[in-house]
């Protein structure tokens, strides 16, 4: 019998964004796990951690390889990429690099260090005129973040079967340390804590992912070797409307601040695909994956942004 390695070398790109936060938060308390974290700063955003860091960027073909030679990773998770949806439609070469061109670089390491790679994708591949969508759903990208995102897709099916891992999400929310920009819940927290009205559009309908739950199920997938494309998001489908609302009525300010809106009421380069959300029923079945609660997830992430504050003013 061939005995497997006790330790999978676990290289993770973006490790400094809210997902990789996650990622290396709970990889690194895993014995099994030996991690090295990457990302563009200097040093790393995550304190009390077993982990490596280095800095890297990932649009840097020299960079990655001298990572990947050093390091010789097992697997690699991807999460870096520029998400921000209007400046992919403006900043196209900016996005194609990044989200496109730096990943054909990493697909070619993968082969040469027969690394297995776990990329993540997202909702915005589709149109939003058949959601929720199933893994097998035929995606029609309405910006030119969907299409690099598809892109991306497509470059890493050209890895051997059994080597790779597509992740699809959904607005995806949490805390973390020293985040560039905020995520929807965060951003409406601030808002409704200093007593700030908001408009929240009516016709996007949406799976809302915690970054704690799709890091959960990113470590299911390393840990039973699975490959193929795998939807990881939350349960419950719902507006962004109403997921103000429930994020409002959890922390118990005041919903009255939250007013509906519709897409026409806003003027963005990209444009957005109305009824996206994921089906999780795979993941759920093969992975033993369990999202929780939304109310559940936002009074933990509203505990674990009181623990951030402490840690803040301690330093």
């Amino acid at each position: 019998m061939i005995e497997l390695p006790k330790y999978r070398r676990v290289l993770i790109t973006g490790a400094n964004g809210l997902l990789g936060q996650a990622l290396v938060a709970l990889l690194s308390k895993e014995p099994q796990y030996d991690v090295l974290a990457t990302g563009r700063d200097l040093a790393g955003k995550f304190r009390q951690q077993s982990c490596g860091y280095v800095p890297m960027d990932i649009t840097d073909a020299e960079e990655l390889r001298h990572t990947f030679t050093d390091f010789a990773p097992d697997v690699v998770i991807n999460t870096a990429a520029m998400t921000m949806v209007d400046d992919c439609e403006t900043k196209r070469d900016q996005c194609w690099q990044l989200n496109v061109t730096a990943v054909e670089q990493i697909v070619r390491l993968c082969r040469i260090f027969g690394s297995r790679l776990i990329h993540l994708s997202t909702d915005f591949i589709f149109d939003g005129e058949m959601g929720p969508y199933a893994e097998h759903a035929r995606p029609n990208p309405l910006s030119y973040y969907g299409r690099s995102k598809l892109a991306s897709e497509n470059a890493i099916r050209s890895l051997q079967p059994n080597q790779w891992a597509i992740v699809r999400t959904v607005l995806v929310y949490g805390t973390g340390l020293n985040l560039t920009r905020p995520n929807i819940a965060t951003w409406l927290i601030r808002q409704l804590k200093d007593q700030k009205p908001v408009k929240l559009v009516t016709d996007q309908w949406r799976t809302p992912t915690y970054v704690h739950d799709l890091a959960d199920g990113i470590e299911r997938l390393i840990r039973f070797r699975k490959s193929g494309v795998w939807n990881l998001s939350g349960r419950e489908m719902m507006t962004v409307y109403d997921f103000g609302k429930t994020i409002a009525r959890t922390l118990g300010y005041n919903e009255e601040l939250i007013s509906p809106t519709d897409s026409t009421g806003f003027t963005q380069p990209a444009k957005r695909p109305l009824k996206t959300g994921l089906l999780i029923l795979k993941a759920e079945s093969e992975i033993g994956y369990k999202p929780h609660p939304i109310p559940k997830n936002i009074l933990d992430l509203a505990r674990r942004e009181a623990v951030l504050r402490t840690e803040t003013d301690d330093v």
